[in-house]
């Protein structure tokens, strides 16, 4: 029988967690407040959706592949995550309004290049959802929705707390950035300890 229960819980844990999405768009609304960032988080739910539909279509007909592939996913992945720490490290001290990256486009291709959800959605795929419902596309479809709107939602509940804390950020720019750097790191190394 299904578990809803574990299946929930490692998805709320797994999308609570800081990775690329969660800490761009904390930034982004810290930067904008929060309904400015929202476009950057509809992209983020855009493209996630996108993804987690590859994501579960590779799982059903290719698991015996996926080995193969997940070391040059994490490895591409964590490169791109401490490119994203050097240019937070590299910015200013102040938090100042720059639209270049954080739009719906740029929400929607950081998904494609976003280690954390290929991992959420096979993790998931494979563990919960595929030794019960393994050919059935309603329900899979289902899943990679609910997966979708699982990781949005924790989007926008860090896009809030940034957007609600965008004084503090904007007093303690240099230390927010840091912090920022911190996080990115830890996320590019878990990416090999998990």
């Amino acid at each position: 029988m299904f578990s809803w229960f574990s299946f929930l819980t490692y998805a709320i844990v797994t999308a609570v967690t800081p990775g690329p999405n969660n800490i761009m768009s904390m930034s982004n609304a810290s930067r904008k407040g929060f309904h400015r960032a929202l476009p950057f988080n509809l992209g983020i739910w855009a493209g996630f959706s996108i993804v987690m539909i590859l994501c579960t279509i590779f799982c059903s007909m290719l698991s015996a592949l996926i080995p193969k592939i997940k070391m040059p996913m994490l490895v591409i992945g964590a490169v791109y995550m401490l490119y994203l720490a050097w240019e937070t490290l590299r910015s200013s001290d102040s938090i100042k309004e720059n639209h270049s990256h954080d739009g719906f486009l740029s929400g929607l291709f950081l998904q494609f290049i976003n280690p954390k959800i290929y991992i959420y959605c096979i993790m998931s795929m494979e563990a919960y959802i595929l030794p019960f419902y393994s050919g059935q596309f309603l329900p899979l479809f289902g899943f990679a929705m609910l997966l979708a709107f699982i990781g949005f939602v924790f989007t926008l509940c860090w896009s809030a707390f940034g957007s609600a804390f965008k004084w503090l950020f904007s007093k303690h720019a240099k230390l927010v950035n840091t912090i920022m750097v911190v996080l990115l790191v830890y996320c590019a190394a878990s990416l090999f300890f998990t």
